[in-house]
């Protein structure tokens, strides 16, 4: 694929996932606010943002999906870069200008980043000593774990029914 093709598929992508998200947060308002046909409508062309993302990264498919080791190795420096070279400054900045509530998301993603790199370590030794059925998530602060769910979240605080159990 020639270089501004694939540049403008990445920049589409990214583009439409975005909407994506930004359009469920649209329509989890309109349903506050009670305007249930707003909301409808949200989801909807949300899902077609969705759509628009998936045609986007499987024509650049090739481009940015190679074989599992090498896919596992790419994880585990993109996470272990976040969490400890990109969420740090994304913290002092908040903390400068006195955004708490920022500062407190940065963390607890820096934070949450840094399992989910052991956890993509742990794979790539093949130390994952048992078949893995399920992995729990934070819906708070996006920690994962393949134990238990703990009673408190190790990140975040909080309590176990904030957890989802992602399975087979």
């Amino acid at each position: 694929m020639k270089e501004k093709t694939q540049k403008n598929l990445y920049n589409a992508f990214v583009g439409e996932a975005k909407a994506y998200f930004r359009l469920l947060a649209y329509a989890e308002k309109a349903d506050e606010e009670e305007v249930p046909q707003i909301a409808l409508l949200f989801r909807a062309i949300a899902e077609a943002e969705r759509v628009h993302a998936t045609h986007n990264l499987n024509l650049a498919k090739d481009l940015v999906v190679k074989d599992t080791d090498t896919n596992l190795e790419n994880s585990f420096q993109r996470e272990k870069n976040i969490s400890e070279n990109v969420y740090p400054d994304f913290i002092k900045d908040a903390e400068d200008e006195g955004e708490r509530a920022a500062a407190i998301a940065f963390s607890h993603a820096r934070d949450s980043e840094s399992y989910h790199a052991k956890l993509y370590e742990r794979a790539i030794y093949n130390v994952i000593k048992e078949k893995v059925s399920a992995y729990n998530v934070c819906q708070v602060c996006g920690y994962v774990t393949d134990k238990n769910i703990p009673d408190k979240c190790p990140v975040c605080g909080a309590p176990r029914e904030k957890f989802k159990t992602v399975s087979e």
